[in-house]
């Protein structure tokens, strides 16, 4: 995984947040789609849920603080066992802006951080 891609280009947005302009492509990245969200208003271009922390993840994190570097670890070794639709969102980061949009209450403990970091160290 090589070439770095410009922090300028990867944005993060709670699904709840109407959707700018500016969003370039609106990705969602959560296995599950968000409670209570109609599809039509989301204005989602692509759903990755594949990409998402599996479910036994998502369930053990439980956005427990306290076990934040534990899930980022967990979680950047799922993300390696998904080298299509990482290449894929690299892909799309290339050609443009995108957003990678989430549902979690937590804007700082949450899969898309890790995703975005990911994303940008090439890790």
């Amino acid at each position: 995984m090589t070439r770095r891609i410009a922090a300028s280009r990867l944005r993060l947005k709670r699904a709840y947040e109407p959707p700018a302009s500016d969003d370039g492509t609106r990705v969602l990245v959560d296995r599950l789609w968000p409670r209570g969200m109609k599809k039509t208003n989301a204005a989602i271009d692509e759903w990755m849920k594949e990409i998402a922390p599996s479910t036994e993840l998502r369930k053990w994190f439980g956005h427990a603080p306290e076990r934040w570097p534990e899930f980022c670890r967990r979680y950047r070794s799922e993300i390696h066992r998904h080298p299509v639709e990482f290449g894929r969102l690299r892909a799309l980061a290339r050609s443009g802006p995108i957003t990678l949009v989430y549902s979690a209450h937590d804007d700082a403990h949450n899969d898309a951080v890790v995703l975005r970091d990911v994303l940008l160290n090439g890790d």
